[in-house]
């Protein structure tokens, strides 16, 4: 193995992976929070919605709208002072999270609001007839229906999610991207690069297969 990659640390290629397996889960936590309670103020409020108002919804639209249109590499640097103010440096693998997750959160909102147009109308119309409250319809009707496509947006998500820790990693998070680019790009050494790599895609395959599993067992339809 040594003669293979003569250049790999292996200690230090554990340890950045657990980095971005770090970055990546509890991003991916705060992503789905705030994804779905962004996905359910837009579709809720959009014209027709349970809690129908204009105001409300093209504030939150705006908001998303904005935050997915700018670069992920550009969002770290706006937020250096919201991220120093929060977690006390812009250095490390904590630092990233709060540019992650207010990079991630608005494209996850996007896809619940996607899952939740995507459940019948007569469902909802049908809850409304037998008495059914707002609050009931949400979290008896509206998220059980979409969860087979929201646990599918977060699958997605994830994935985006380790992509944003390899770029942070370039400006000091830490984790395989720093690995990969620090030890790999700038010291010339491909055989950490490709390693660094192929840990990335490993990642990424086992959670498009937890994904896929789970979709598909809590897809009652």
């Amino acid at each position: 193995m040594n003669q293979l990659f003569p250049h790999v640390d292996w200690m230090g290629m554990l340890t950045a992976t657990g980095q971005t397996l770090y970055m990546t889960l509890v991003s991916g936590v705060f992503t789905f929070i705030f994804g779905v309670i962004l996905g359910l103020v837009l579709f809720l409020t959009a014209k027709g919605g349970l809690y129908e108002n204009a105001i409300t919804y093209r504030i939150t639209s705006s908001f998303v709208n904005i935050f997915r249109a700018i670069p992920f590499i550009i969002l770290i640097i706006l937020l250096i002072p919201l991220t120093v103010l929060i977690i006390g440096t812009m250095i490390g693998a904590s630092a990233a999270l709060p540019s992650i997750i207010i990079g991630a959160s608005p494209f996850f909102a996007r896809l619940v609001e996607i899952g939740l147009h995507e459940v019948d109308k007569g469902v909802i119309e049908a809850s409304q007839s037998m008495g059914a409250t707002r609050f009931q319809i949400i979290w008896k009707v509206l998220l059980p229906e979409s969860l087979p496509s929201i646990i599918s947006g977060m699958t997605v998500t994830l994935i985006a999610l380790i992509g944003n820790t390899a770029m942070a990693g370039v400006v000091g998070a830490g984790g395989l991207g720093t690995l990969a680019y620090n030890d790999g790009f700038e010291a010339n050494n491909n055989d950490v690069t490709f390693v660094a790599t192929i840990i990335i895609l490993v990642i990424v395959f086992i959670i498009q297969f937890i994904g896929d599993i789970i979709a598909r067992r809590v897809d009652k339809r």
